[in-house]
């Protein structure tokens, strides 16, 4: 099998939990960048990064990294990629997304254009032909500029990452599937510890919780695009990684998740996306508010994305909703708390300063997870 360098995005401030994983599938790492990891793996790697990373968006085939000042070099470097090394005779190949950050050529539209034409270009010189039917496979090209220089990437994953296939019914303000398993990641919940979500709107975070904890890939109920580039990953890699995933299910694991919200609609909706995730028997969802929160249980966790108020009417309201969640958190004697939120005035409110504040962009949203730490609990006696 081939060597690649792939590419794993992620949301900027959460790098560390995916270099982690990456590492714990087995697979090198090359470089650790804002919001991107990229890693050495084959064509087998291709298969286990989409089906066991929890916390990036999608999976890059890495073609290239170099620097392009003018629309005339991008296209004469484009031009002398080997792009028929990836993309065959048929393939229907297109830049899917352009970005740029602090550089000359700062228009999508005009860099998109301009490498498609070098792409064509170049594979009508190696598959002598004067016109690309483009009937076949997908290779959907990614590129981001930043400071002039351009790296480019093939997606192998099609639909994102968070988009794991259980969640029919959503909320309000959801968060992602993604950053919800990148978040539970970065606190010390294991699935011998209680864990709570106060405002659970469609489940995200107990089903993540779930399925980390019974060890069921992210990937496994859901297809991706590269399953079709029979020329380059043969079906048996694809049967392999979900055989992989199979076997690693504890089919018998048993956990406290609990999630509450206020509005029994869309608890009915989370009861309804945990079925379709596999985890509905680990988790009890109920119509609570979070003044209700209880628990005579020792050294659990709440982790969870309460409202933010980030609409102008509802500002109002947080200064009361976040003292009650201080509130709530006082009764639970010895428990850790984790919530993310993008309100400045949270510490104030719940009425105590975090242990620590991590910064995360959620899009383009700021948000801050506050960690807000228990005690540990007793070593047991071997």
């Amino acid at each position: 099998m081939s060597q690649y360098e792939f590419i794993a995005p992620c949301h900027f401030g959460l790098e560390a939990v995916l270099k982690k994983e990456i590492m714990d599938l087995g697979y090198e790492i090359v470089s650790v960048e804002d919001g991107r990891i990229t890693f050495l793996g084959d064509e087998l790697a291709i298969c286990r990064a989409n089906m066991f990373l929890r916390t990036t968006e999608r999976i890059l085939l890495k073609v290239a990294k170099f620097k392009a000042e003018t629309f005339d070099e991008l296209f004469e470097k484009t031009k002398q990629l080997p792009w028929e090394n990836f993309i065959p005779k048929d393939g229907k190949f297109w830049v899917a997304k352009a970005t740029s950050i602090k550089s000359k050529l700062f228009s999508p539209s005009d860099i998109q254009s301009i490498m498609k034409k070098a792409m064509v270009e170049r594979l009508k010189e190696k598959y002598k032909v004067e016109w690309f039917e483009e009937t076949g496979n997908e290779y959907p090209i990614r590129v981001t500029f930043m400071k002039d220089e351009i790296t480019i990437g093939i997606d192998t994953t099609g639909e994102s990452l968070h988009k794991r296939g259980y969640r029919k019914l959503i909320s309000k303000a959801p968060i992602t599937e993604t950053l919800a398993a990148a978040l539970i990641l970065l606190t010390p919940w294991n699935k011998d510890r209680i864990l709570v979500d106060p405002f659970c709107g469609s489940g995200t975070f107990p089903i993540e919780a779930a399925m980390i904890g019974a060890k069921i890939a992210p990937g496994l109920n859901r297809s991706f695009l590269s399953e079709q580039w029979k020329d380059m990953i043969p079906k048996k890699l694809w049967y392999n990684t979900v055989e992989e995933a199979n076997s690693m299910i504890l089919h018998d694991v048993e956990m406290n998740i609990q999630g509450y919200d206020i509005d029994g609609e869309i608890v009915k909706a989370a009861r309804q996306n945990a079925i379709v995730a596999g985890v509905d028997e680990h988790i009890h969802f109920q119509q609570r508010a979070v003044s209700d929160l209880s628990s005579p249980k020792k050294y659990g966790f709440i982790i969870t994305n309460p409202p933010y108020g980030e609409r102008l009417e509802e500002r109002k309201a947080m200064p009361a909703l976040y003292k009650e969640i201080g509130k709530a958190y006082n009764g639970l004697d010895s428990w850790s708390c984790f919530l993310i939120t993008s309100y400045e005035e949270a510490e104030k409110y719940i009425g105590r300063k975090a242990d620590k504040n991590r910064k995360i962009y959620n899009g383009m949203l700021k948000t801050y997870f506050y960690q807000f730490m228990g005690p540990r609990p007793p070593k047991k006696n071997k």
